[in-house]
């Protein structure tokens, strides 16, 4: 129990840490612009380059652990958009970022540096596949459904432009640069590396730090009816749906499920509140969302770590 409490303390410790900073230390919000600049265009970047990079290349090719992992994250997807449009009203614009808040899960602050203390560098590939699919995912759904709400401009240009933020995004970027990095088994020079190291290393804290200030700054706002079921599918079916998918549909080695279980299990992602800033739409609800759901997930993700650590996962 000590070494799970070991593993767990650190990353909802700097979240919560963040969290009391944020909400007792008077400084104004611009202050983070530089910090989250430098964790989503350097910081977590490299993190996915080295980590894919370093991977050998027959290992990220792997179309049944993909196919698992967007059949897992559609179905979540789609079990937490009918409870949104039910709850919402069949209001389309609130219900597409409250489906985030059902099945996005935060693989990119916290997945990579849980998933790689947890289960250590094997880990490293199937978490960094993971964030690619998901966050191409929810950028391709949520830009799409909130145009079909809103019906501003054709349908065409709302296609080109997601397919131009989805493959313009720093983190896909590095991945991809990795991928071609494992391909030509291409090696940077000593000192390049270890400044990408340098960054790599300083992710995770920043990440976490940043998550706990960035949601204590939010207004917290009356919390939605639909946050408690939204909640129940991220936290608790869609690792189970995950744990289904990859069981059935793909053939990996055990390290590469746990991974999958833990990355699902984790709670609601900050982009759940950057989607609605930027569409002016279910803000305090996801607010809201993300600080819940973080706080109780304390418990949800401490348990599915104790599973893996006892191998009592049913694999």
């Amino acid at each position: 129990m000590s070494d799970l409490l070991g593993l767990a303390f650190p990353f909802f410790g700097l979240i919560f840490l963040g969290y009391g900073c944020g909400r007792f230390v008077r400084l104004p919000e611009e202050g983070l612009a530089w910090l989250s600049f430098f964790i989503i265009y350097l910081a977590l970047p490299a993190l996915f380059y080295r980590i894919v990079a370093q991977t050998p290349f027959h290992e990220l090719v792997n179309p049944g652990f993909i196919l698992a992992v967007v059949v897992s994250t559609s179905f979540t997807a789609c079990l937490a958009l009918a409870v949104s449009l039910w709850l919402r009203r069949g209001n389309l614009a609130e219900a597409a970022i409250a489906t985030t808040v059902g099945a996005y899960a935060n693989v990119g602050y916290m997945g990579p540096g849980l998933t790689l203390a947890a289960l250590g560098q094997e880990a490293a590939t199937p978490a960094a596949l993971i964030f690619a699919l998901d966050s191409m995912f929810f950028f391709t759904l949520v830009p799409l459904l909130v145009a079909v709400r809103s019906k501003q401009g054709t349908l065409a240009g709302t296609l080109v432009l997601v397919v131009r933020r989805v493959l313009t995004h720093p983190f896909n970027i590095a991945t991809l640069l990795g991928v071609l990095a494992a391909f030509l088994q291409f090696r940077a020079p000593d000192a390049v590396e270890r400044m990408l190291d340098f960054l790599k290393n300083a992710a995770a804290p920043c990440a976490l730090f940043t998550l706990g200030v960035t949601v204590a700054l939010r207004p917290l706002g009356r919390t939605p009816p639909e946050l408690a079921p939204l909640l129940v599918i991220k936290l608790i079916i869609h690792p189970l749906v995950a744990l289904v998918c990859l069981t059935t549909i793909a053939s990996v080695s055990r390290s590469w499920v746990e991974t999958g279980v833990l990355m699902a299990s984790l709670p609601p992602a900050l982009n759940c509140f950057v989607l609605a800033r930027q569409y002016q739409v279910y803000v305090e609800q996801a607010s809201a969302a993300v600080l819940v759901g973080t706080v109780a997930s304390v418990a949800t993700v401490t348990g599915v770590l104790y599973l893996l650590q006892q191998h009592l996962l049913p694999l």
